[in-house]
């Protein structure tokens, strides 16, 4: 069975809250560049935010980001967790993630499609097409 698509769940803590707030980690191959991450409100709805597939990876080890949305391993005191900010003209939100989950995640991406080779699966020709069409 041949598979297009990673999923992952996982409860994260937003904003040092003891209420743990259900998760997901997706990554699609027909859009290679990138992951999303969907966190569940209150009233059963999901909230998503997508970025680059590199940023997280480069996330794991040192600071990444510089925009809407930045990985931090430094900013939590355990070192198995990984803070993910995420900042709009809306407000800011900071979460912690689980290390091994998300390279757990990037591992599967990387099945999928390996590092590096994110042009042999992107599509510019439906893109354009898809833009052209709004």
């Amino acid at each position: 069975m041949h598979t297009d698509a990673v999923h992952q769940s996982q409860f994260v803590l937003l904003n040092n809250s003891s209420t743990p707030v259900l998760s997901r980690l997706s990554f699609h191959v027909d859009e290679p560049y990138a992951v999303t991450v969907s966190f569940r409100t209150e009233r059963g709805r999901w909230v998503e935010w997508t970025f680059a597939r590199e940023l997280l990876a480069a996330g794991l080890t040192d600071p990444a980001g510089l925009g809407d949305v930045r990985v931090r391993p430094d900013l939590s005191e355990d070192e198995a967790m990984l803070t993910l900010e995420i900042e709009s003209p809306d407000g800011y939100a900071s979460f912690e993630l689980e290390r091994e989950d998300v390279e757990s995640f990037l591992e599967s991406t990387y099945d999928l499609v390996p590092l590096g080779s994110e042009s042999e699966y992107f599509d510019i020709e439906a893109l354009i097409e898809e833009i052209s069409n709004v």
